[in-house]
């Protein structure tokens, strides 16, 4: 895993973080997503009535696939700071269904960083901007594309 700092960061805008290594997406994670969202709807967790659909067979909620960012990150970096948290996102779009039995990795660019103040307590930090790409293994178009945000504290 890598640690940037701040001043780091400022010099690699434009550059890519890293990228992760392949999670297989499987109907028990599909199911466990569901679950936890309320979000049963067929094409997700009913892999025989699914398989006369429009996709084949089940496919991954666009929101669990998003969800995933976080998780691909704290394997591949961290920001040098007392804290930092989730800010949320200017951007994210689902370009190809995620079938059940996809492998999924991140790209992580980093595309701005910018101070800031008025954290908590007054705290000042940062506001860290990467664009992650989920790529979908065998698939010319990506499963995400999102612009997130995170905001460090100093």
């Amino acid at each position: 895993m890598k640690t940037y700092t701040h001043a780091q960061l400022r010099d690699l805008v434009g550059a890519e973080l890293g990228v992760s290594d392949w999670l297989d997406i499987t109907q028990d994670r599909i199911d466990a997503f569901a679950h936890a969202t309320g979000d049963d709807q067929w094409i997700h967790v009913d892999p025989e009535r699914a398989a006369a659909g429009p996709f084949g067979g089940t496919i991954a909620h666009g929101y669990l696939t998003l969800s995933l960012i976080a998780g691909f990150a704290m394997k591949l970096f961290r920001f040098e700071e007392r804290m930092s948290i989730n800010y949320g996102l200017n951007k994210a779009r689902f370009p190809a269904p995620v079938k059940v039995g996809s492998r999924l990795r991140a790209r992580y660019v980093l595309k701005s960083i910018e101070d800031f103040t008025g954290g908590p307590g007054g705290a000042k930090g940062v506001q860290v901007v990467t664009t992650v790409t989920i790529e979908m293994e065998g698939s010319e178009r990506p499963a995400c594309v999102a612009e997130t945000v995170r905001l460090g504290f100093e």
